[in-house]
């Protein structure tokens, strides 16, 4: 099975002016529980499209490589992505840092740090930043994490502007075996056996939050928005984000 970018269509889905919309199989977030999440507004040539992505470093929001555009800003502090709100900060990107080994059509190194135009202000209940695995930490296929998004109920399905937010269960490397892009070594297999909990289109570049660490990036789905889906393993690219984020 080919694998799906998350990013597909958005320019198309985004065309109103409504924003985002949910998570599949989820529930709306308590307002500012997910303080480290971002919204990622992407101009490319002629279009705007959007990601998720999530607070790192003051200065510096992680999400996936096929979020990268001609220019982002980044949305902190938001609940609702149209109602304007005092936790809100707009942050210019500065520069984007794809992975150099990123590869589009394999769906490979999907993963990107954004360098903010100036540091965020954190904040007690808001804007926090959220803490990265060390490369030797692993996740074992059972554990039970957490995604958040402002992504589509669903093919056809309209929702809100809210942020939402779905419990899923990592599982065996041998599950994603149904897509041809699935590396087991960069790559999580997640998802909910026999449910319709997923991520789905515009929740790309979010985390994959399990037991309070960054554990992976949304990066594709299938088409049906049934599980498993492909995130990108944060862990196995430590080396190369500690050099990123002390170079800057």
């Amino acid at each position: 099975m080919k694998c799906l970018l998350l990013l597909l269509l958005l320019t198309f889905l985004l065309a109103h002016d409504t924003g985002a919309d949910d998570i599949i199989g989820g529930k709306e977030s308590r307002p500012h529980s997910r303080p480290y999440m971002a919204f990622l507004e992407i101009k490319l040539c002629n279009n705007r499209s959007s990601c998720g992505g999530f607070l790192i470093r003051r200065d510096f929001v992680m999400t996936a490589a096929h979020c990268a555009g001609d220019s982002i800003t980044v949305k902190l502090g938001a609940h609702n992505i149209n109602k304007r709100e005092e936790t809100w900060q707009i942050i210019n990107v500065t520069k984007q840092f794809p992975h150099p080994e990123y590869n589009a059509e394999r769906l490979l190194n999907d993963i990107m740090l954004l360098k903010l135009e100036k540091k965020a202000k954190l904040t007690t209940s808001a804007v926090k930043t959220l803490p990265l695995p060390k490369r030797s930490n692993s996740v074992l296929p059972g554990k039970e994490c957490l995604a958040a998004g402002w992504g589509r109920t669903g093919p056809n399905l309209p929702g809100s502007d809210t942020l939402q937010e779905v419990e899923l269960r990592l599982m065996n490397p041998s599950d994603c075996k149904v897509f041809d892009c699935f590396d087991q070594k960069s790559q999580l297999c997640v998802g909910t056996p026999n449910s319709r909990k997923s991520v789905f289109f515009g929740d790309s570049g979010g985390p994959l939050v399990c037991s309070g660490v960054a554990q992976g990036i949304v990066s594709y789905v299938n088409l049906n928005a049934k599980p498993p889906s492909g995130f990108t393993r944060i862990a196995h690219y430590s080396s190369w984000i500690n050099q990123i984020l002390k170079a800057n």
